[in-house]
């Protein structure tokens, strides 16, 4: 029996330029997923009209309409379970979400944060990397948890620092494979062989010691011993 496509809700803040990679890879049948929503803090994302454009609903929710954050993720997590998704992908969401919500959805969201978690957790992390004297840097889709930039990791890119690099400089080298990453990691999603059990990441039913790591040729493979 065929796998169905996986049905996405993705979150995003600004630009979206991982939604875009996300919709370009669906297109071409690279990937087998349907993107069934785009939400967003912002009513002037640019997220939200690469959605439209795309025909694909997309909804923005103002923060200052309601008396705190968990009654804000209340209504947008209404709205996203309304669509039905498989999967809620934050792409660019720069929205702590409230624990309830999360806590709700085991194994049901994950993020895409630019850094190699653990390490550098938070905004500005390219900065934070250069400060640090790091000689690498990279990008993580994890898990998400109530815990900032928490969950398990289920993968990651290397991206190394050279010397001369500013924030700018080291943060387009990370963004060329972020969207590699992020689409790499939801085709394997979208098979359904990764899982969430007690807090560690599955793969084929077995537990990964450690995170996936990309590769040159742009498919996951587990970290050399």
């Amino acid at each position: 029996m065929k796998t169905p496509p996986l049905r996405i809700a993705v979150l995003a803040s600004g630009r979206g330029s991982n939604l875009q990679a996300i919709l370009d890879a669906v297109g071409r049948g690279s990937l087998a997923a349907e993107v069934v929503g785009v939400f967003s803090d912002r009513t002037r994302a640019t997220a939200l009209e690469r959605a439209r454009n795309a025909g694909i609903t997309a909804t923005a929710v103002k923060p200052s309409g309601f008396g705190n954050r968990e009654q804000f993720d209340e209504h947008l997590f209404s709205l996203i379970d309304a669509v039905h998704p498989d999967l809620i992908v934050c792409a660019g969401y720069m929205r702590l979400l409230s624990g309830i919500q999360v806590m709700a959805r085991p194994g049901r969201i994950i993020n895409i944060h630019p850094s190699l978690l653990p390490a550098f957790k938070g905004l500005h992390t390219h900065q934070q990397a250069l400060d640090a004297g790091a000689s690498e840097h990279g990008a993580s889709v994890h898990f998400v948890s109530p815990e900032l930039d928490g969950g398990p990791v289920l993968s990651q890119v290397r991206v190394p620092v050279i010397p001369g690099d500013d924030a700018e400089r080291l943060g387009r080298r990370v963004l060329e494979r972020e969207h590699p990453l992020l689409l790499a990691t939801l085709a394997l999603l979208a098979s359904r062989r990764v899982g969430v059990v007690d807090h560690r990441i599955q793969l084929d039913g077995e537990p990964l010691a450690a995170p996936l790591l990309l590769q040159d040729d742009d498919r996951l493979a587990p970290p050399p011993h």
